[in-house]
């Protein structure tokens, strides 16, 4: 449990970051603002999931969540992303990058704890993702 309430609180900083940059004049750019606002209501939901459903649902949206974020990140500091080019180091930048590497983490680490895949009552048998026997 206590790596759900971590990848939790990761996420929810990451929002918190979020919001703060929409508000801050984000909320002003025609697809970014948007995204932002979408970024801050996701998080919020995939952390109360975290902490109030114990299915392996939420530790894949939080992993889902810290990986697209933060692939949305690097794209804006390298390439630009919907005409946004975000610097490296900031305070915002920084803080909201490392929670969605903890989100990332924490949750992978916790899906693979509850939901072993090579146990027999893993993750991978209530899937049915047995191998095939080859003869």
């Amino acid at each position: 449990m206590y790596l759900r309430v971590l990848a939790a609180a990761a996420v929810l900083v990451s929002a918190a970051v979020h919001l703060k940059v929409w508000v801050d004049g984000y909320r002003d750019l025609d697809v970014i603002g948007p995204a932002f606002m979408v970024n801050v209501v996701a998080g919020v939901v995939i952390a109360v999931l975290l902490v109030t459903w114990r299915h392996w649902i939420p530790l894949l949206l939080a992993a889902g969540f810290g990986a697209a974020t933060l692939a949305a990140f690097i794209t804006a500091a390298t390439v630009g992303l919907f005409g946004v080019h975000e610097i490296w180091v900031s305070t915002t930048g920084i803080t909201a990058g490392v929670a969605e590497i903890v989100a990332l983490v924490a949750a992978l680490w916790e899906l693979q704890r509850e939901f072993p895949w090579r146990s027999e009552d893993g993750l991978g048998e209530r899937l049915h993702l047995r191998h095939a026997a080859l003869h």
